[in-house]
């Protein structure tokens, strides 16, 4: 990347590479972040950027005051031979510089203080999603990865801390060329060397293909195809996924290049809600978990690097703050070693994770599918939901392994302390109760270092009570944010001055809150009777939940490399997983029941279930449902409908906010809101519409 900077040395001084140069293959160059660049077109940055503007239309945060907004590029290299980078598959196969070493680039982000000596001395990692970051979430805020305007800060939660926020590029395949704006890593290819040349790498490709919306003709492909010899692929297709695939004749498809294919005849569209599998030849392998080891690198030289570095000398702790996939992430990062940095020091405190369950990602593997996540429909032939999924030491009764994600980081004193937030989706669609049990489903003790959040009736993501999605119901608006705010200053707390956090608040078979899943040949099965699931009319209840596998891979995944693609599931022995009973409502009873869970205006699910036109009665992937309460008696009686209404709970509009105001504090008592949340919930429910027409009638 070319220096866009104004300033002749701001901000793109090369860093010295520690100890001598060195050339040939045997180098042992000590290899870290080389030297960093900033792009004033995309910065807002008085310190490197003379003549602009501080970030946020110069909006102040308290006493911390402005901010500045640094986008820029960091350069590093990676010593293949040193055993911290050589855990990285492939990376003996990824072209080396002169001095040895594996080279890559990231983009980088800072959101800083303008004068650091007002900051609280922490960083806070956001840890992007696909290359888009999530801090307008905990922020409240806008979510984007442009925060520019006033208005972009929202409440300013995170400013008005004092954090410095700083993101990198990690995931190879957020790539999207249409989106400049995502945070993105350039990181090598692997090839087989021979003599001068190099030769392409090979292998087992597989694409598990659905699209939710009518008119789709092609797919894309995540890695070239090493040929285009139809011969050499297959495509099925089914409706549902109890359905055996049925294959699509070569005459009933074609590659539209060597990255993508589509449907024959011409102009001939995907059917909405089926699903495809590709399986094919491909080429070209990124050494993804090149992406691991730049996420060390860059927060050990924002952390401890005193030249040229933007925040040197001002951080003494960090933390990482995730959802979805880069929590995943983070799990394989401490898995395989790298909260170590090269010269031994704890690289994050502190991890605030939401929905990783107990599952890593596909980034350490040859043909790695870091975009892809696996629940009770999709991508469940993925190596993601492998063994270990405790952070503890465990024996896997079905392969005979032993192994904890903890192991190597207790080995260098470098785990951090940790908060697993996870929604019922997770224990319903991603196995989330194995992160909490050994593989036959005995409860472990918590890790000394580790607390697990239970967010109760709550989806992946924040749905919208007014949209279906691809779903039957109306899909579960309950935000977790405002519990991720309360987390993080519990966080902070416990790293700084050893203040113990929130116990942790999950279902287990200790507390008899657990309704244990059935395996079946497909799916599990929750029975409704065990789960408590009330009748709802109109409301569809399958209990399908996702059955962990063991899957066979091929013999050299042990190395990173996937040879059996797909793998069956045909005759695979499963683990026992469960989720939270429900109560007469059908809410959840375990984990932290947030006021609208709390205080209910509805049913809130973390599953759901695909609308009949779109793959239904299969789930609905990562959303939950909002089945409302009726507002009478009267109304409840005529739709036969067994839970109370709204009339029959809270009597008044008042009720309702004397009891939404109840469950609030309660949960500020226990660590899981702050004040100005608190405030917000009820702010919020007075200002609702709850029994205000029921109050009007009775009136009249």
């Amino acid at each position: 990347m070319s220096r866009k900077s104004r300033r002749p040395n701001a901000f793109a001084l090369a860093v010295a590479v520690g100890g001598a140069a060195a050339t040939g293959i045997g180098s042992t160059a000590e290899a870290k972040i080389t030297r960093i660049s900033v792009d004033c077109a995309r910065s807002q940055s008085p310190t490197y950027c003379p003549g602009q503007s501080p970030t946020f239309e110069g909006r102040s945060f308290g006493a911390v005051g402005q901010y500045e907004k640094i986008r820029g590029t960091a350069y590093g290299e990676l010593n293949p031979l040193d055993p911290r980078n050589a855990i990285i598959t492939d990376i003996a196969l990824a072209p080396r510089n002169a001095r040895g070493n594996v080279e890559y680039s990231t983009d980088l982000f800072i959101l800083k203080p303008l004068d650091l000596a007002k900051g609280n001395r922490r960083m806070f990692i956001d840890y992007n999603n696909r290359g888009a970051m999530r801090l307008g979430t905990i922020n409240g805020g806008v979510v984007t990865n442009d925060p520019t305007k006033a208005s972009d800060a929202g409440a300013g939660f995170i400013m008005n801390l004092g954090y410095s926020v700083v993101s990198m590029g990690w995931d190879p395949g957020a790539n999207d060329p249409a989106d400049p704006k995502l945070m993105k890593i350039n990181a090598p290819v692997a090839k087989y060397p021979s003599g001068s040349s190099s030769v392409d790498i090979t292998g087992p490709a597989y694409e598990y293909i659905v699209f939710d919306r009518a008119g789709v003709q092609s797919s894309g492909l995540t890695y070239p195809a090493a040929t285009l010899d139809k011969s050499k692929a297959t495509l099925t297709v089914r409706a549902l996924l109890r359905d055996t695939p049925t294959p699509i004749d070569a005459s009933g498809w074609e590659y539209a290049s060597d990255m993508s294919i589509r449907l024959l005849p011409a102009g001939t569209a995907f059917k909405p809600g089926a699903i495809y599998e590709f399986v094919y030849t491909a080429k070209d392998p990124v050494v993804a978990g090149v992406g691991l080891a730049a996420t060390r690198d860059v927060i050990a030289f924002l952390r401890h690097d005193k030249v040229d570095n933007p925040l040197a000398g001002a951080v003494d702790h960090t933390y990482s703050f995730s959802i979805s996939q880069p929590s995943r992430t983070l799990n394989d990062f401490v898995y395989l070693g790298f909260n170590q940095d090269e010269d031994g020091r704890r690289v994050i405190d502190g991890i605030l994770s939401h929905t990783a369950g107990g599952n890593g990602v596909q980034i350490n593997y040859r043909f790695a599918y870091t975009g892809r996540t696996e629940r009770n429909r999709q991508n469940h032939l993925y190596p993601e939901g492998v063994f270990p999924f405790a952070h503890q030491v465990t024996t896997d009764h079905l392969t005979g392994k032993t192994d904890g994600r903890d192991v190597r980081c207790t080995a260098t004193n470098t785990c951090p302390k940790r908060f697993e937030v996870n929604t019922s989706n997770e224990y319903w669609v991603k196995a989330g109760s194995l992160l909490t049990t050994d593989s036959q489903g005995r409860d472990l003790k918590d890790p000394k270092d580790v607390r697990f959040y239970l967010m109760s009736g709550l989806s992946h993501g924040v749905g919208n009570a007014a949209s279906k999605n691809a779903c039957q119901q109306f899909t579960n608006p309950t935000s977790p944010y405002p519990a991720h705010r309360a987390l993080l200053v519990a966080l902070d707390k416990w790293v700084s001055d050893g203040t113990l956090p929130p116990k942790s608040q999950v279902p287990t078979r200790a507390n008899s809150v657990a309704a244990i899943a059935v395996a079946g040949s497909q799916t599990g099965i929750v029975p409704k009777e065990e789960l408590g699931w009330p009748a709802i009319p109109g409301v569809t209840y399958t209990g399908t939940i996702t059955t962990r596998y063991t899957l066979d891979f091929g013999p050299q995944f042990i190395n990173g490399v996937v040879t059996n693609y797909p793998p069956s599931v045909a005759g695979r022995p499963s683990y026992p997983i469960f989720v939270s009973k429900v109560d007469k409502d059908g809410n959840e009873i375990a984990g932290v029941r947030l006021p609208p869970v709390a205080a209910p205006i509805a049913t809130t699910t973390g599953w759901a279930v695909r609308a009949a036109e779109l793959g239904g009665p299969d789930g609905c992937e990562s959303d939950g449902q909002h089945i409302p309460f009726a507002a009478t008696k009267a109304q409840r009686l005529a739709a036969g409908d067994p839970r109370l209404s709204l009339e029959e709970r809270y009597k008044t509009h008042d009720g309702y906010v004397k009891a939404v105001a109840a469950a609030a504090a309660a949960l500020e008592k226990q660590g899981f809101l702050l004040p100005a949340d608190v405030k917000d919930y009820i702010a919020e429910a007075q200002a609702s519409n709850v029994l205000t027409g029921v109050v009007a009638a009775a009136a009249r």
